[in-house]
């Protein structure tokens, strides 16, 4: 099974991410952001940040996790590589609790695209033949 394929967005950067759970499919969907960064097989897991976020539904909840990496990513000047995710539900929404590990931006690191903001343009998760897929756009 492929994590994901970019597809073409005149001015952006869009992609499907595929999983067989909605933890898998944001654990892809993260990791398609940074390899539109820089190659994610070189990038370590030498440093770890722990994401909490609380959503009203799922496309939201994938919105919030792509947008709170980016920031980290924005404010620490960190590139991440791996991803863990877990989602549960409970009366008051969904809740994702992940950890993104990585390192900071170093001369050998490939310099690709800079994402500029995650957009809700077309964010979408759909099922398919028994698996999950993502759609997500990106401001470059």
């Amino acid at each position: 099974m492929k994590r994901f394929e970019f597809f073409d967005v005149t001015a952006d950067a869009g992609y499907w991410a595929y999983g067989r759970t909605p933890e898998e499919v944001f654990e892809n969907a993260a990791l398609a952001m940074f390899e539109i960064m820089t190659d994610t097989s070189l990038v370590k897991a030498e440093e770890s940040r722990r994401v909490e976020i609380k959503s009203e539904d799922m496309v939201s909840l994938l919105y919030d996790w792509l947008d709170e990496l980016l920031f980290i990513h924005d404010t620490e000047f960190i590139l991440f590589s791996k991803f863990k995710v877990k989602i549960t539900e409970d009366d008051d929404g969904l809740w994702l609790n992940g950890t993104a590990s990585g390192e900071v931006i170093k001369d050998h690191h490939e310099r690709r695209d800079e994402v500029k903001a995650v957009t809700l343009h077309m964010m979408d998760i759909l099922e398919e033949d028994g698996l999950l897929k993502a759609r997500v756009i990106l401001d470059l």
